[in-house]
């Protein structure tokens, strides 16, 4: 693993090496990690989560992530945007999730800045800054993907022109691998071969 290539899993096939470390992290990586997501509220959902990532491994929200949408109304912006104090103290109180006062704010807050958007507008502020996917070419290892790019720096910035909090550029471009704004599976990996199928939108 040293060098960052791909590796075999259990079933002999190549996958990204961070997906081998727990059967958590195959599952997502194989269905979900680098796969087209649209939606308003699912676009909310994996912000906030990535949001509550800052500072922690993913697999600590991959495995709290039932705890999350129980929390959250199920990530429904227009539900989320009017809770109310006593929501809120209940969410620091919750041990299903992380009980980050700051990060629970964020989310509060951004739901309520997203609740006064017309409905689409944040699917078409998140993809529209989307990179042509012939513009980079496949990664050979983990070493070849990046934490930020120009992309993920702009579209850091155009949310928080709109109001948005802990939207950084790391946590935009964790955004856009996670939700298939851009395919950083590496190039020998199975969950990059057309043979998976088309992404779902």
């Amino acid at each position: 693993m040293s060098d960052g290539a791909a590796l075999a899993g259990p079933d002999g096939a190549l996958r990204c090496p961070w997906a081998l470390s727990t059967e958590d992290y195959v599952a997502y990586h194989d269905e979900e990690w680098g796969r087209a997501v649209h939606g308003d509220d699912a676009l909310f959902e994996r912000l906030s989560l990535e949001a509550f990532q800052s500072g922690l491994s993913w697999i600590t929200i991959l495995r709290r992530r039932p705890g999350f949408r129980a929390a959250f109304a199920g990530f429904r912006i227009e539900k989320v945007a009017v809770f109310t104090d006593e929501d809120r103290e209940r969410l620091l109180a919750d041990p299903g999730i992380i009980r980050n006062r700051a990060k629970v704010d964020a989310t509060l807050a951004n739901a309520r800045v997203l609740a006064d958007w017309a409905e689409g507008d944040l699917d078409e502020l998140i993809w529209s800054h989307a990179p042509d996917p012939s513009a980079r070419p496949a990664p050979k290892a983990l070493a070849d993907v990046p934490a930020v790019t120009p992309e993920s720096t702009a579209l850091s910035k155009a949310l928080k022109k709109r109001g948005l909090r802990f939207v950084g550029p790391t946590t935009a471009y964790a955004l856009m691998q996670a939700c298939g704004l851009v395919n950083d599976h590496l190039e020998t990996c199975v969950a990059r071969s057309p043979s998976q199928g088309a992404r779902p939108s």
